[in-house]
Order: C-alpha cells, then sequence, then structure tokens
C-alpha cells in the first residue's frame, strides 16, 4: 500500500517547502485571467466575490421577447447613445457593450461597423436587422441598477447558470477561500530559493477570484498540506497539492467548466507549475444545462474536494516501478512503437538524463521526459499533442 506522506500544516504556516517544478506541465490559464484582470475585477475572498455576484443576480430579470416588437432608439442630440424599447415598457433599455454584440450578431449586422456609425444611422441598420429576424424569439437578461441595462441577448433554449450558482458551490467547500478551509487562494514560489510559500497576503496583486460583468473565474489550492509522492533524484521529498479552477459567464461569454488537478507550485503572476493529472469538464449553457451542473458539475466539484490522493498516488508508484527499458535499444524502441519520431525520441531521452541525471528506465521516466519537451514547445497544438500522449501513456499503466 502507498505511504501518503502530508507535511505538517503549522509547520508550513512558518516557512515554505522546496518543490521541483522541472516535472510536470505548465498551465498558464490562471496567469492569463491574472494578468488580465483590471483592478475591478479582483476580489480578496469568495464571500466578497458572492455578495457582488449574487446582487447582480438579484437585481436581474429574464424574459423571452418577439425581436420584431423590439423598438431601437437614438437622440439625435446623442450621437454615441442607443437604446431599446421592450414591448410593455415604458423605459428604454441601454445595451452594454457585450450584448449589443450579441444583438447585432443575433440579426446578422457587423458589431464593429455599427459601432463606428452614429447612433440613428445604427440604429436603423439594427432595427432593420430586429424586424426581419427569422429566429423571431430572444432571450433577455436585464439588470436594473440606477440606468436599466440590457445585459445579455440570447436564443429561448439558452440554459443560464448565474454566476453566483458557481460561487456559491464553491463557497460550500471552500468557506471564504482565504484559509479559514483547507482550500484557499495559492502562495508564491521564491525562484531564487526553489521555495514555495503557501503563506501569503490576499491582495488585489496576489488574489485569484475574478469577476466581470460578463463572468467570474476562480482558482484556489490545497497548498498547506503537500503530498509527498516519492522521492527526487537527490532523494528529497516530491512534494504536491491539489487544486482547481472554474468560470461561468451567465451572459452566454463562455461555457461553464471546472478543472481539478495535482501541481507543485504557483509563481508570481499565476502560472501553475508541474501540474499533473488535469481533468476537467464543461457544460454549454443549452436548455438543460442548470440541471446538468447541479447533478455534474457541482458534485464533481465536491467529490474532487474531499477526495483521498490515494488513487493518483498508486498510479505514480505503479508507474515508477514500471521498467520498461534498460538499454539505449530498449529506449529507442519503447518511444518509435508509440509514435515518437526520431529527433523526438533522442530529445526525450536526453531530456530525463539532463534533469535527473540517469537515463530513463520506468513509464514514469518517460512520461516526464515527455511533458518536459512539450514546455519548450513554441506552438500550442503541439504542446497539447504531446502533454495528451504522455497522460495517455501514464492512463495505461494504470
Amino acid at each position: 500500500m502507498t505511504k501518503v506522506t502530508v507535511l505538517d500544516s503549522a509547520r508550513n504556516q512558518r516557512a515554505g517547502y522546496r518543490v521541483d517544478v522541472s516535472r510536470g506541465e505548465r498551465v498558464g490559464r490562471v496567469a492569463s485571467e491574472w494578468f488580465s484582470r483590471p483592478a475591478d475585477e479582483r476580489y480578496l475572498s469568495l464571500s466578497e466575490l458572492h455578495a457582488a455576484v449574487r446582487g447582480r443576480a438579484e437585481r436581474s430579470r429574464t424574459r423571452t421577447v418577439e425581436s420584431a416588437a423590439i423598438r431601437v432608439e437614438a437622440n439625435r442630440d446623442n450621437a454615441e447613445r442607443l437604446t431599446l424599447m421592450l414591448p410593455g415598457e415604458s423605459a428604454p433599455l441601454a445595451p452594454t457593450h457585450w450584448s449589443f454584440g450579441q444583438l447585432a450578431t443575433m440579426v446578422g449586422a457587423p458589431s464593429a461597423y455599427l459601432r463606428q456609425l452614429p447612433a440613428p444611422l445604427a440604429a436603423i441598420n439594427l432595427q432593420y436587422g430586429l424586424t426581419s429576424n427569422r429566429a423571431e424569439l430572444i432571450k433577455t437578461l436585464e439588470v436594473g441598477d440606477g440606468r436599466a441595462e440590457l445585459r445579455a441577448v440570447t436564443s429561448p433554449d439558452y440554459g443560464r447558470i448565474f454566476d453566483q450558482e458557481l460561487v456559491a458551490a464553491v463557497q460550500r467547500i471552500a468557506g471564504n477561500g482565504t484559509g479559514d478551509t483547507r482550500w484557499k487562494v495559492p502562495g508564491v514560489l521564491d525562484w531564487s530559493i526553489g521555495i514555495y510559500n503557501p503563506r501569503v497576503d490576499v491582495t488585489k496583486t496576489t488574489t485569484t477570484l475574478y469577476a466581470s460583468d460578463r463572468d467570474v473565474f476562480l482558482f484556489l489550492v490545497d497548498d498547506l498540506n503537500p503530498i509527498e509522492a516519492g522521492k527526487l533524484s537527490d532523494g528529497s521529498p516530491d512534494l504536491y497539492f491539489r487544486g482547481f479552477y472554474c468560470w461561468n459567464s451567465e451572459v452566454g461569454a463562455k461555457t461553464l467548466g471546472i478543472a481539478s488537478f495535482y501541481l507543485r507550485a504557483v509563481c508570481q503572476n499565476r502560472n501553475l507549475w508541474g501540474v499533473e493529472d488535469f481533468e476537467d469538464i464543461t457544460i454549454r449553457h443549452s436548455k438543460y444545462a442548470a440541471a446538468r451542473f447541479a447533478h455534474e458539475a457541482a458534485p464533481a466539484l465536491t467529490r474532487f474536494a474531499n477526495s483521498s490522493p490515494l488513487p493518483y498516488l498508486n498510479g505514480i508508484r505503479t508507474a515508477r516501478e514500471r521498467i520498461v527499458a534498460r538499454s539505449d535499444e530498449e529506449r529507442t524502441d519503447f518511444l518509435r512503437k508509440r509514435g515518437f519520431g526520431k529527433l523526438e525520441t533522442a530529445k526525450i531521452i536526453e531530456t530525463v538524463l539532463a534533469e535527473e541525471g540517469r537515463k530513463p528506465e520506468s513509464v514514469f521516466d518517460f512520461v516526464q521526459g515527455i511533458t518536459a519537451v512539450a514546455r519548450d514547445k513554441p506552438h500550442q497544438d503541439a504542446r497539447l499533442d504531446l502533454e495528451g500522449r504522455a497522460k495517455k501513456l501514464l492512463d495505461r499503466v494504470n
């Protein structure tokens, strides 16, 4: 039976721990979010984030209307303002940048071109498209907050999952996301000494809890409880911890999704290092999306949060113990029979030798070599292809 060693949490609060990020994959999804989010889209706790998206949902309403019954209005005195009058309403709706684009796309009009026109001219073109729209029915998402806004325009069958529903599901397992449970905003890797510090203050710079008028994105880890999954070549422990990120858009900008994985570190700009066992689930906002979220996504998140690492660790042990090559000829044959070219094969073997101080012998050695080569690929398709082949090789052992 695999021995699972969890480092003492109190000790990890005082000091970090050494990690080897040359293994596993680098995942840049969280870094992309971190880089692109302005200050007003960054939140310091799950309660703060949930209050914001819940308040927005409570001020919103959705309904289905006939597109031909919508009236587009523009004031000649304000060439930049365009509003929409929905049937049965006395006050106009101001479309957001996002909903204007959705509406234009729905009626087959180029939104970029319409935005360049004075509002009266844009209104004429948009009105014509709405009147002749073959879809006939559209679903709106409106919010009242001082000024009534149209946040989204979708098809009648759009299955909306509100952002606050996803945040609430995360709160059930992560509390405030700041250390009151085992799940929290991640720490930071100090590259100069190779030490990962799980204890950092949650600030606008370090937070990984984001929301805009179009979407929500959350990333949390269990980095105060690292797990030893074997030894490195120098005899030090190979430490992992669990993490997950999830995303949603209640206005149709993206799917709902949850990704779970093991990782070794998170750096200052929120790249994930040493990622292993990456799995994700996505849900399109189709007619039955809400039911799928309730019966698939939310339970999957809870299962991962409460699951034992033993299956994952047993898989690593099996891959490490499975010796498949002891000579240069066997190493070459092992990779070539699995579709790797001559140059790729040589590169994988050289990489393991450089990083581990010995040539690959076990399945785990080869998997680490393949993922290391994948990290250096400049093109994403080539990188994903190699990472997929490495995962498939590991899955076959388990």
